[in-house]
C-alpha cells in the first residue's frame, strides 16, 4: 500500500457493495474505511477525517443528501462523489452537495477515474489528523419528527 494514498470513506447501506469498494480502493492503495449510513459515516469522521467521501445517496437513517449537506457546510474542503442507481448521467443531480456523481452500475474505470479526479485537484483535507470540533458537537443533525 502507498502511504501516500488519500483515505476514502465509503457510505452505503447495501453491504455487498461496501465490501466490494472497499477492497477494490485498498487493491489500488487507498486507505478505506465504511459507514452504512450518514450517522455512522460522521462517527467514522470523528476518528479521522478523509481526504474523499463516497456516498449514496438513498439510505435509511441519514440518507446521502442530508449527510453530504453537512460535510459540504462543516467540512468544504473534503471531496465529495455522490452515487447513486437512481439518477442518470455523469453529473451532480440538482440539491445534492458533491463535487462529482457516479452512476450505480456504470462500471469501474469509470468511478475510478472519477475517484482519482476528485482527489489530485485539492490534494488531503485532513491537517494534523485532529478532529475538528465541529464534529465533537452533539447537535450536528437530528432526524425530522416523524
Amino acid at each position: 500500500m502507498h502511504s501516500n494514498k488519500a483515505k476514502i470513506l465509503i457510505v452505503d447501506d447495501e453491504p455487498a457493495l461496501r465490501e466490494s469498494l472497499s477492497q477494490i480502493f485498498i487493491a489500488c492503495g487507498y486507505r478505506v474505511c465504511c459507514a452504512h449510513d450518514g450517522f455512522s459515516a460522521l462517527d467514522e469522521m470523528k476518528k479521522e477525517l478523509p481526504d474523499l467521501i463516497l456516498s449514496d445517496l438513498n439510505m435509511p437513517g441519514m440518507s446521502g443528501f442530508d449527510f453530504l449537506s453537512i460535510v459540504r457546510s462543516g467540512f468544504p474542503a473534503i471531496r465529495a462523489i455522490a452515487m447513486s442507481g437512481a439518477f442518470t448521467g455523469s453529473e451532480v443531480p440538482s440539491g445534492v452537495s458533491a463535487d462529482a456523481f457516479y452512476e450505480k452500475g456504470t462500471g469501474m474505470r469509470g468511478l475510478l477515474h472519477i475517484v482519482e479526479s476528485a482527489i489530485r485537484p485539492r490534494g488531503t483535507a485532513r491537517d494534523s489528523g485532529r478532529v475538528p470540533a465541529a464534529l465533537n458537537e452533539s447537535a450536528l443533525w437530528t432526524p425530522p419528527e416523524a
